[in-house]
């Protein structure tokens, strides 16, 4: 009977094991064969939290955004949290709102080391967050215009040639940011990887169209990111929801999805705004990834082209009433046949439409099988 019960024990150790090499594995080839990335992001302010939320994390994703302000200006706690993002075998960025050369002078030496210390791990920086949508909403970036192209080039100037944008490039680190209008301007300003932010009541595929359009033009990369459907709590949206949008990304060929997780990290809930029911359906995803590899680029096949510099950001939903452009002007006389051409399109194509714009210093020649121009007469049955 003990010889018996010895020798289970062994089978017993010895499927464990497997099993768990056989996770691991799963877990590598999906970011390695399908070069994808799927992940949470951090928005809390101490070190325990972030580990906290790894460890609850860390068996179902292979991404982590480490998007704190607190760990940004305060090297001891970054490297503590990048360490143990990298241990726990997560890729991983790290959210600067600037570049320091005087304030925080160990930005510098930080940048130029982070490589080497975290080798492939370390994927690049989230630099500034949402610089079209807060264009849109604020006038952040550009105050004021003489006309369209005016303003898209002092958009993207304004951006690229920032001290943090030229640090950026001169260390050869790939830059990344979340946005939810002006996409194409935030590539042109030099933004390897935008996030599509899906939520807040608005038109996902929409999103998707915009943001991967202006990416496969400018040969760039492309995510999405899942974010509040209210300003209240619970903030996110449902499980379903955020499984549903998910999903929507994935078949739209993001190479990044990444699921909102902030503001606070009350007592109640070690994790964040993120929800136990939150929690099952990542791991629901992440199986259904691994399952149900993609193997196609996510390129689409159909294109409506927009007028050259019209930075209208195509909003419709509870918070908006009517979008304006560059934020600096009202909706034109352009605007309403734009809305339409697009809804009968995306009604038509849904994920297959990439929404782009013309443009001298790139060509759709060749990478659509249909263009369709914005005032062009569309007719879908």
């Amino acid at each position: 009977m003990k010889f018996k019960a010895l020798l289970l024990a062994v089978i017993l150790i010895i499927s464990s094991v497997a099993f768990l090499y056989t996770q691991q594995i799963s877990k590598e080839g999906a970011a390695i064969s399908d070069d994808f990335y799927f992940g949470v992001s951090f928005g809390g302010q101490t070190v325990q939290q972030a580990k906290t939320l790894i460890d609850k994390t860390r068996n179902y994703t292979n991404f982590f955004i480490i998007n704190s302000y607190d760990l940004s200006t305060n090297e001891t706690a970054l490297n503590e949290v990048c360490d143990y993002t990298a241990q726990a075998g997560l890729n991983f960025i790290v959210y600067f709102e600037f570049i320091s050369r005087v304030a925080y002078p160990w930005h510098q030496t930080w940048l130029d080391t982070a490589k080497e210390r975290w080798g492939n791990r370390f994927l690049g920086i989230y630099l500034r967050d949402e610089l079209g949508g807060k264009q849109i909403d604020l006038q952040e970036t550009v105050k004021n215009a003489a006309n369209y192209s005016d303003a898209a080039n002092r958009f993207v100037n304004n951006i690229t040639l920032s001290n943090s944008m030229t640090d950026a490039k001169s260390k050869n680190l790939r830059t990344f940011t979340a946005d939810y209008a002006l996409y194409w301007w935030d590539y042109k300003a030099g933004y390897d990887t935008v996030f599509a932010e899906l939520g807040w009541g608005l038109d996902s595929t929409q999103q998707i169209a915009l943001c991967r359009g202006a990416a496969n033009m400018q040969g760039k990369d492309w995510g999405a990111i899942i974010v509040w459907e209210d300003y209240e709590p619970p903030y996110l949206g449902s499980a379903q929801e955020i499984y549903d949008e998910m999903l929507l990304a994935y078949s739209g060929g993001a190479k990044y999805i990444v699921v909102f997780n902030y503001p606070t990290f009350p007592e109640s809930n070690p994790y964040g705004v993120l929800l136990e029911e939150h929690f099952l359906v990542l791991e629901q995803f992440w199986n259904y990834v691994n399952a149900n590899p993609r193997g196609y680029s996510g390129e689409a096949k159909v294109a409506l082209v927009l007028p050259e510099d019209y930075g209208w950001g195509m909003r419709r939903n509870k918070y908006i009433g009517v979008d304006n452009i560059w934020g600096l002007w009202p909706e034109d006389e352009k605007s309403p046949i734009i809305l339409e051409n697009a809804k009968a399109l995306l009604g038509e194509y849904g994920l297959g439409l990439d929404i782009i714009y013309s443009d001298e210093t790139v060509s759709f020649e060749g990478k659509y099988d249909k263009v369709f121009f914005w005032n062009s007469t569309i007719i879908t049955w």
